[in-house]
């Protein structure tokens, strides 16, 4: 029997913020076309909690925990994941997202403090950076791999109050690219680096600033709202399709791309 393009069976994935809102969908998603997961987060209860609901639902899930910054404790989860399952295909950096700290809405941007900043951009591309480094390095050993990055609109173009944050995802847009190219060039084509560009999603860590304590629209919501021409802010299972397409065969051919998915939001000009 033909296999499907889009499934991902006797594959093994990592995701990175395996238990946060887009990471669970996008866990679940990769589950669901076949795969092991190895859900990774600094949280060992709610990676646990995340784990075993994927397995009442039939996916042989795992939790491994590290921080994402920590190449040292990413190297001893590849091995714990390779002693387990013999090998990793795929890799989705999910974790990531502002930080309150770093925000510039109702200040100036001379006031926020600059470890602040240091903060936000290591989490958002030196802990994409570096998982991907590592377990990249096993995916070169084994001649095939797909790494997938979560960037932002915020990488496109400037999204105020978030200076930090954009740097840092304009920063992983480039290091998509890059990888994807190095890696192609010196190991093969069988491993491929891309990215997905969110649009607006509500997640736990921006509730606060899209939606008021009624649940309602803030004006920062209403002004995205207008902006994005499907007129709605995306949902997490919106983005699991693109990733699952990613990981596959099916984009056998696709590296080094950055894909918005964001209702339209990139595409408008405003007018």
């Amino acid at each position: 029997m033909t296999p499907k393009p889009f499934s991902l069976e006797g594959r093994v994935a990592v995701v990175t913020g395996g238990y946060g809102v887009i990471g669970g969908s996008l866990s679940a998603g990769l589950g669901e076309a076949g795969a092991r997961i190895a859900l990774l987060g600094r949280r060992r209860n709610a990676a646990e909690e995340a784990a075993a609901k994927l397995c009442a639902g039939g996916v042989d899930a795992i939790a491994v925990v590290a921080d994402v910054s920590d190449a040292d404790q990413l190297r001893a989860v590849r091995d714990e994941v390779i002693s387990r399952w013999q090998r990793v295909d795929i890799l989705v950096n999910a974790a990531g997202g502002n930080v309150p700290r770093a925000r510039s809405d109702a200040s100036s941007i001379f006031d926020v403090p600059l470890d602040a900043i240091e903060e936000v951009m290591r989490l958002n591309l030196h802990g994409s950076l570096i998982p991907s480094l590592v377990f990249g390095e096993a995916m070169a050993a084994q001649g095939s791999g797909s790494i997938v990055n979560i960037s932002s609109m915020a990488s496109l173009s400037a999204v105020s109050g978030v200076m930090g944050y954009s740097v840092a995802k304009a920063g992983l847009d480039n290091f998509t690219r890059w990888l994807a190219v190095d890696l192609a060039r010196r190991h093969g084509d069988g491993i491929r680096v891309n990215a997905i560009a969110p649009g607006f999603f509500v997640t736990t860590q921006n509730r606060s600033v899209l939606l008021d304590a009624n649940g309602e629209y803030t004006a920062r919501s209403r002004t995205i709202i207008q902006r994005t021409p499907m007129g709605r802010f995306g949902r997490p299972e919106e983005l699991v399709g693109a990733v699952q397409w990613l990981c596959s065969d099916a984009a056998s051919f696709v590296t080094g791309t950055v894909i918005p998915i964001d209702g339209g939001f990139s595409a408008f000009s405003g007018v």
